[in-house]
């Protein structure tokens, strides 16, 4: 099968690409492609050239939460152009061209207040500006008229990604060069192994999934306790771990931060997902770097 992937050099795209590739055939949509996902002759273009393609795998994004917020309300930022024009524009030419997509979205959509674990019944309430484009984009891919599944992944890491570092390798930067800032007691996050999102997508593509689904860990916990569990896994001194306070921060800062988001992944494991423990993740990832 031969998937349009966007956002293949990055953080997630890549690994999947990796993990998958004996399966599917990938054609790259992106700027080292020269394709502009924000500019929608270029974009129509490509599509007309790539007709053999059955799926679009979308996850081309502005992701840089701190970049985003000080872009917020600008609809003409990168931020906006990217998440919101970006995917409206693909989400419509697979609905012309009539291939299945899958559009990759985040926690982030939601405001961070339930403090029980958010399902994909919950109704989103972005509180920052990269949360809110990133609903928008759902809104976009859901009145295309395009099949669509939406994927929302939380926190990725993986073992190896020399161009960006994700939470938990930040982390164990931290620890190994004793320099970790206090980490947040309480704030709640879902980490999710890159790994178990790739196969999660080849189930997805696998039954032709409709609807939304939350492809995140089956642990949530917050940035202290994960920071413990690296430790310990690791073979670091935990004892140097400082408390911090994401209220305290936030103060400091006058901005919005979600601050339970603890996401359900009920859904995608009653469809056959395999999603790994906090702890399995780490250790599968401590495999890997060895």
């Amino acid at each position: 099968m031969t998937i349009i992937g966007t956002g293949l050099s990055g953080l997630v795209g890549s690994r999947i690409q990796e993990l998958l590739s004996d399966k599917y055939r990938f054609i790259d949509f992106s700027l080292d492609s020269g394709i502009d996902i924000t500019n929608k002759d270029l974009l129509k273009t490509a599509f007309e050239e790539n007709k053999q393609a059955y799926l679009v795998l979308h996850l081309a994004a502005f992701t840089d939460v701190n970049a985003a917020w000080e872009q917020r309300g600008d609809k003409k930022g990168l931020c906006y152009q990217v998440n919101v024009i970006g995917t409206k524009n693909i989400a419509k030419l697979c609905a012309q061209y009539n291939k299945y997509l899958i559009h990759i979205s985040t926690d982030f959509v939601f405001d961070g207040k339930k403090r029980t674990a958010y399902t994909e019944e919950d109704k989103p309430n972005p509180i920052e500006w990269y949360g809110q484009t990133k609903y928008w984009a759902e809104e976009e891919v859901k009145k295309s008229g395009a099949k669509y599944c939406i994927a929302r992944i939380a926190f990725p890491f993986r073992a190896h990604f020399p161009p960006k570092l994700d939470l938990v390798r930040k982390i164990i930067k931290g620890l190994r060069e004793d320099s970790l800032p206090p980490m947040f007691i309480d704030q709640i996050i879902t980490p999710t192994f890159i790994d178990d999102v790739a196969f999660a997508i080849d189930d997805l593509i696998n039954r032709s999934a409709r609807g939304v689904y939350h492809v995140v860990g089956l642990t949530s916990v917050s940035p202290f306790e994960l920071a413990v569990r690296i430790a310990e896994v690791f073979g670091f001194n935990k004892r140097t771990i400082k408390r911090g306070s994401l209220k305290a921060c936030l103060k400091k800062e006058r901005r919005f931060r979600q601050k339970y988001l603890a996401l359900s992944n009920k859904k995608i494991l009653q469809f056959g997902a395999k999603m790994k423990t906090i702890d399995e993740a780490l250790i599968a990832m401590k495999s890997q770097l060895e």
